[in-house]
């Protein structure tokens, strides 16, 4: 009878024992479903967080409110604070998907396994320019990278001056982290350069007796004035015949850059006459710099250039965007007679 009583007091302790882990079960695994494993994001597609580079925890947390990202922001805060976050997140842009728990998006900022971007850049006239563009994708601001690219002795470190520092950069599509600072994106781009100036280019260009830098400052001007890529060669070999016979290389493209004033349609005497190492009717020889970002197949009809006689070239007077190309100068003013008869018969003055 004793062992008979002693059993059924195990089994009411047993069953008690059972109701209250169900009881307690019921009140702490939703708390703790909503908190590691629920989803908690309130966006219907990809959104981005950005942690700028020394963030503290209350702007991440400024940020998660305003683009109110989170559906439960008290769960999250609840498992932030077990796993230390305040202390432990990385800068970065990070993905907020639909569907993600507080969890995923822990291990992400902790880890710091952000979003690369894509960053594509190509025919920008102005280093300025290129600068803020850069600035608009990624987190610093255009100054600094103007800073870096205006240090002579930064620069210098390089192998490249002030003038000639726009060559080294490569337009073309890349991907990198969004906190990148302005100096590691800049040794990005010299490792990209030093990339593309593969030993094949470099022997072409050293044919030509020219740089890598004046190969490009060299396509500037013929990306400039070739509206049509397959002209590229030709106007190539044109400026080239002009290098190796000493004369003044005379392209209109950096007689407007000398001016700054990228309106001009028709390049008249006085604009000629503008003071500036860019003006090669005053100037012989390559300008110091390029007088915009040629493109890579503008490089490259450089160092595979159009062999040829021609030093001369008018653009077309039916406005197709080719040029009539010639070998001695009385030609050539009959070409140019043709061309400035078009532009006065459509009122262009300037």
């Amino acid at each position: 009878m004793v062992n008979q009583n002693k059993k059924s007091a195990f089994l009411k302790i047993a069953i008690a024992i059972v109701v209250v882990i169900v009881i307690v079960g019921a009140f702490i695994l939703p708390k703790l479903y909503s908190k590691y494993l629920k989803a908690n994001t309130n966006v219907s597609k990809k959104t981005y967080l950005y942690i700028p580079t020394n963030a503290n925890f209350q702007q991440v947390l400024d940020s998660i409110d305003v683009n109110q990202l989170l559906i439960n922001k008290e769960s999250f805060l609840s498992l932030a604070s077990d796993r230390d976050l305040s202390t432990r997140f990385k800068s970065g842009k990070y993905p907020i998907e639909k569907g993600m728990n507080n969890r995923q998006i822990l291990n992400m900022l902790v880890a710091g396994n952000q979003e690369p971007v894509d960053l594509s850049f190509r025919n920008i006239r102005l280093k300025e320019n290129f600068a803020a563009q850069a600035s608009k994708k990624l987190e610093f601001d255009s100054l600094s990278l103007i800073q870096l690219l205006d240090s002579a002795d930064f620069v210098k470190s390089y192998g490249f001056n002030t003038d000639n520092i726009y060559t080294m950069f490569i337009p073309n599509s890349y991907q990198m982290y969004w906190n990148i600072s302005a100096k590691d994106f800049f040794i990005r781009m010299n490792k990209e350069y030093l990339k593309f100036w593969n030993a094949e280019r470099l022997q072409k260009a050293k044919a030509l007796n020219l740089t890598p830098q004046e190969v490009t400052i060299l396509a500037s001007i013929v990306d400039s004035e070739a509206l049509v890529d397959k002209e590229m060669p030709i106007i190539a070999g044109l400026y080239l015949n002009r290098l190796k016979r000493g004369i003044k290389l005379e392209a209109d493209p950096t007689v407007i850059f000398a001016n700054n004033d990228f309106t001009i349609r028709r390049v008249l005497n006085k604009h000629l006459r503008k003071e500036s190492p860019y003006n090669t009717y005053m100037n012989l020889g390559l300008p110091p710099g390029s007088i915009m970002m040629p493109s890579i197949k503008a490089i490259d009809a450089v160092l595979n250039y159009e062999t040829h006689n021609y030093i001369y070239m008018c653009a077309k007077e039916d406005f197709s965007g080719y040029h009539n190309f010639a070998t001695n100068l009385s030609e050539h003013l009959a070409n140019a007679r043709k061309f400035q008869n078009a532009l006065n018969q459509r009122n262009i003055k300037k």
